[in-house]
């Protein structure tokens, strides 16, 4: 069985007093039965979740059912583990303290090195190596082992007796590796460390179950448990009021606190604040969350019974995204329901749909191929013809359940077959199609087209970023250029301003030259020289005051052709970002073209899937144990679902994120199929309108438009 938390996980008891007429709630794989389906639910949800631990190989992260399979099938390897090694394996685990690791190498050295009654192995004879097989063990001689054994011939049967030295036997490998030893010693046993086989196991092989005298002072084995003994913790011994003279705590403030066992302060209950997203089960509702709206109730109304609409979403799935492959005009699902629930054996849509298939096994020319050769029918399928051909694939086929409709498809009352019949044969003929050579190499073209439009959105994603970054340094480029061109106008304003006192201080030295005119002195030579080079300083200046005039007016004029060109480089720029959404779009179209399967969008809180598909304007709802089916198929209806989604889910984060993604494609396909609907209930109100008058045709009326198709992708 199973383990949770390392632990067996004890099953539901039946429930008592059942009435033959209960209508009750069986888990397929446990045969549990429930009657509340709530908790048939809860405990199908903990069954699927990955939580469980295979018994015999501890394999963590499996759910139930997958633990139960590894288990099954380690158990098969387990018995056919050697008899002859059973007991001396045995004795070795039973009250063993090595871990698993250990205990197992160290029991398969044993075996390796110390040879046991009834091993098969190879023995010198006559300087040759024989097959031969240990009768007995003999004692031990001067430090050597010598075995009783029996030679065997070609067929393995005893031939004659001999005694053989250890030295002279070739030692084989084990019949066994070590993880089967590992699980053979989980299968035996019901605790770890110390390891205690199961009691009818020990007494089967008169193995004892009385544990040695230092296992009883650490563990207390009673009526078939083993408990270990909990040593008295010194503290407890101890009164709190010496604890709290001579045991502290430091605190925040460097203020030593008092520590008394068993006692916990009100303010030190503060608990850690939860990570969201969590498991959906544990999620509580708080003050802070938001207002969620109501779920809206299912829509139920299928033609076909509850248990067969996940069979028929599939084979209308598999015909509709491969209709160019099988040459099949798409038709709508509602169609499809309608025309398998008519009783007419001859409705186009139904014989086309099957020639489509079995047409596609012909020209795989595999086991298809042969049994129609072999009856030397023509390979070309009609409309007449078609169940001849199918009734060739259901003898191919061997199925003994579907063998029984064979006759009534011959007769031609393919119609007069139950929905389950004629959903199976459609099953078994998809699963059929997808083995065949043409549709994997369907398949394999789709994978390697979406692989080469993923590395072009790629390499166009990794161009787009480098181009941005181009950009973003060339606008810092500019940036440093206008700081550039403001430092060099200011420059050209201080020149300006050291002219006007260039032309002040020569004044100046005229007034001085006239007050010093006869003086001869150094100090008036010195001045009169100064006063030169202050005059040929100020023409300097006033010639580098007309070039940076000149230049600031240039860069004036660069600056106004540089906002033309800045302007129409935005122009071009918005162009560009709206040619690369477009891009992307297209980009996106193309890559959900080539999907191969349909993926469901996710689950909600109680493990219901959601599935939409492109042509169907409709939000599909699987129940957990898939055996009920609703729909969503209003914009009012998603809004209301989407409200109610709590993001502090693991499963509805993930499902609310999904369809916030395809929110506008799902409403422009439940906004078409509501303008259609509307459209075929106006036009039944007018068929009958007109048949109170004059009886209209059958074929007029929008209900039964399944009957009008044509498939216009038929090939010649």
């Amino acid at each position: 069985m199973p383990l949770y938390k390392r632990k067996p996980f004890p099953l539901a008891e039946r429930p008592k007093d059942l009435k033959p007429q209960e209508r009750v709630f069986q888990v397929r794989f446990t045969k549990e039965i429930f009657r509340d389906y709530g908790e048939y639910l809860n405990r199908i949800n903990l069954y699927r979740q990955r939580i469980w631990t295979c018994k015999v190989t501890a394999k963590t992260n499996l759910t139930f059912e997958e633990a139960l399979v590894s288990e099954k099938h380690a158990t098969e390897k387990v018995q056919r583990f050697p008899k002859e090694l059973v007991v001396p394996v045995l004795r070795d685990v039973q009250f063993s303290m090595l871990t698993l690791k250990d205990l197992a190498n160290k029991i398969a050295t044993k075996l390796q090195e110390q040879l046991s009654e009834g091993t098969e192995l190879y023995g010198k004879r006559n300087n040759r190596v024989y097959p031969c097989k240990i009768i007995k063990v003999l004692a031990e001689e001067a430090g050597r082992t010598q075995y009783e054994v029996a030679w065997l011939d070609k067929e393995k049967k005893m031939t004659e007796n001999a005694v053989v030295n250890g030295e002279d036997l070739v030692r084989k490998k084990l019949p066994f590796t070590r993880d089967v030893l590992k699980s053979f010693i989980r299968e035996s046993t019901y605790r770890s460390v110390p390891w205690v086989l199961h009691d009818k196991l020990a007494s089967k092989y008169g193995i004892s179950t009385d544990p040695p005298e230092e296992l009883r002072c650490n563990f207390s084995f009673q009526d078939g448990r083993v408990v270990r003994n909990r040593k008295r913790n010194r503290k407890e011994e101890v009164s709190k009021e010496e604890l709290r003279k001579c045991k502290s705590k430091k605190m925040g403030n460097g203020k030593p606190e008092p520590w008394i066992p068993g006692e916990i302060a009100e303010d030190k209950l503060k608990k850690e604040p939860i990570k969201y997203p969590i498991d959906d089960i544990l999620v509580q509702p708080t003050s802070d969350d938001p207002v969620f709206t109501e779920r809206p109730s299912l829509s139920r109304d299928f033609q076909i019974p509850m248990d067969c609409v996940g069979d028929l979403l599939m084979i209308w799935d598999f015909c509709s995204s491969f209709s160019r492959l099988l040459h099949l005009w798409p038709f709508s699902l509602e169609d499809f329901e309608h025309a398998l629930c008519h009783k007419d054996s001859n409705l186009i849509v139904i014989a086309e749909s099957h020639s489509a298939i079995l047409r596609l096994l012909i020209k795989d020319d595999r086991n298809y191929t042969t049994s129609i050769q072999k009856k030397k029918r023509k390979p070309k399928i009609t409309l007449v013809t078609w169940a001849e051909y199918l009734c060739d694939f259901l003898e191919m086929i061997g199925d003994a359940d579907l063998s029984n409709y064979i006759t009534t498809v011959r007769r031609g009352h393919y119609g007069l077959l139950d929905i389950h019949a004629k959903l199976g044969i459609f099953r078994e003929l998809v699963a059929q199609a997808l083995t065949t050579n043409l549709m994997r190499e369907k398949l394999d073209e789709c994978i390697e087209q979406r692989q080469e439009l993923a590395a072009t959105r790629r390499g166009e994603a990794l161009e787009e970023g480098r181009q941005r970054r181009e950009d973003k340094e060339l606008r810092k480029a500019e940036y440093d250029g206008k700081e550039i061109k403001g430092r060099s106008l200011k420059s050209v304003e201080n020149s300006s301003n050291s002219f006007e006192n260039g032309n002040h201080s020569r004044q100046n030295g005229d007034v001085a030259d006239k007050w010093n005119k006869n003086a001869l002195s150094p100090r008036g030579k010195h001045a009169v020289t100064n006063r030169k080079q202050a005059d040929t300083l100020a023409k300097s200046n006033g010639k580098q005051h007309n070039m940076d005039a000149k230049a600031a007016l240039e860069n004036v004029k660069d600056s106004s052709k540089k906002g033309v060109q800045k302007l129409v480089r935005d122009d071009g720029k918005e162009a560009m970002e709206r040619s690369n959404e477009q891009r992307k779009e297209y980009l996106e179209r193309e890559m959900e073209k080539r999907f191969i399967r349909t993926n469901s969008l996710g689950k909600d809180r109680y493990h219901n899937r959601y599935w939409f598909f492109k042509r169907d304007g409709r939000i599909f709802i699987e129940s957990s144990d898939s055996a009920q089916w609703g729909y969503y198929s209003t914009k009012e209806e998603l809004d209301a679902f989407v409200g109610s989604l709590n993001r502090k889910g693991e499963r509805e984060r993930a499902l609310k994120k999904q369809l916030e993604m395809y929110y506008d494609k799902i409403c422009l396909e439940m906004l078409k199929r509501s303008k259609e609907v509307a459209h075929k209930i106006a036009m039944e109100e007018a068929v009958v309108r007109r048949s109170t008058r004059v009886r209209a045709p059958p074929r007029e009326n929008p209900a039964l438009a399944f009957l009008k198709y044509v498939n216009k992708w038929k090939e010649d």
